[in-house]
């Protein structure tokens, strides 16, 4: 573990302990150089320092075309845009992933207790998951847009997507 200084939304800062959540298995691995190298700065601070894009900055937040978020990381697809809605937080918000697609671990900073969704498959930081999002699941994944691809989906198409099997 590192002593880490944690910058949320750019307002508040704080130091804090942070357990890296690349710490496990992953199926897509690469060195904190080959992570550099794909992303950029504020892409890599959000994926890989767990760090928060500013609220409102992500243009994702207001895309409401029909496709699939994908992780920035490594194109896996993680939420369909039909669970996709305006939380009103500034942030791209789903109340669901896809199967298979996402995470979790518990985030004690900031003095509060939240649950962090990282890709199943790389390990990058998407956000945090809130109790506090419409039915059906009551959810609200609150994500970083950098954090995110958006694949517009073709009219015929569409079904495809939420129909498939979850990747393994």
């Amino acid at each position: 573990m590192k002593r880490r200084l944690f910058l949320l939304s750019g307002t508040a800062a704080v130091v804090a302990t942070k357990l890296h959540a690349t710490e496990g298995t992953f199926e897509i691995t690469r060195t904190e150089a080959q992570w550099r190298a794909q992303l950029s700065e504020i892409e890599y601070l959000v994926m890989r320092e767990e760090k928060t894009e500013r609220a409102g900055s992500s243009p994702l937040d207001k895309e409401t075309r029909d496709g699939i978020y994908a992780c920035r990381g490594c194109d896996l697809p993680l939420y369909d845009a039909s669970t996709k809605y305006d939380s009103g937080t500034g942030w791209p918000s789903f109340y669901q992933p896809l199967p298979n697609a996402v995470r979790t671990k518990d985030d004690n900073t900031f003095f509060s207790k939240r649950t962090e969704v990282h890709c199943r498959r790389c390990g990058s930081h998407l956000g945090h998951i809130f109790d506090d999002g419409p039915k059906p699941t009551g959810k609200r994944h609150c994500l970083n847009g950098v954090s995110l691809t958006f694949q517009i989906a073709q009219t015929e198409d569409a079904s495809a997507w939420r129909s498939r099997p979850p990747e393994v």
